[in-house]
């Protein structure tokens, strides 16, 4: 379950549109959810960069962040870094799936868009980016 959200995270969450919101809080439980299973990137904050919730590690060299926020091609996104690799390599294991934004976002215009295993799969990869471990290419 994740953390009860900080006054600013909060407010950023209910500026969002409705459907958007429930996209969003769904892909940050996700996010929470697969962040429990990797002890070793230590405890996942919750930020705001950019005026969008960030989820970054403590050990700053395990992950590259993940961002969600609003999108001018769909009603919301989930945003890597775009020199990560990380969509691009989602893109390779799970081709036509998902709607993306180049290597820099994976897009949804409704919450029934999110399939929570793959999408695992993404978030472990960006949580352990910078690790050299085998469960990135496991999971």
């Amino acid at each position: 379950m994740p953390p009860a959200l900080t006054p600013d995270l909060d407010a950023t969450f209910h500026a969002y549109p409705p459907e958007a919101r429930a996209g969003l809080l769904l892909l940050r439980q996700l996010i929470f959810e697969e962040a429990n299973t990797l002890p070793q990137i230590g405890p996942l904050a919750e930020v705001l960069r950019w005026g969008q919730p960030s989820y970054i590690t403590p050990k700053r060299r395990a992950a590259t962040p993940l961002r969600l926020g609003t999108h001018k091609s769909a009603s919301f996104a989930l945003f890597a870094h775009c020199q990560s690799g990380v969509i691009s390599t989602y893109a390779m294991r799970f081709p036509g799936w998902d709607r993306l934004d180049g290597n820099r976002a994976v897009l949804f215009d409704s919450i029934t868009d999110i399939e929570p295993f793959r999408l695992a799969t993404l978030i472990r990869h960006a949580l352990t980016y910078h690790l050299k471990q085998p469960e990135q290419a496991a999971h």
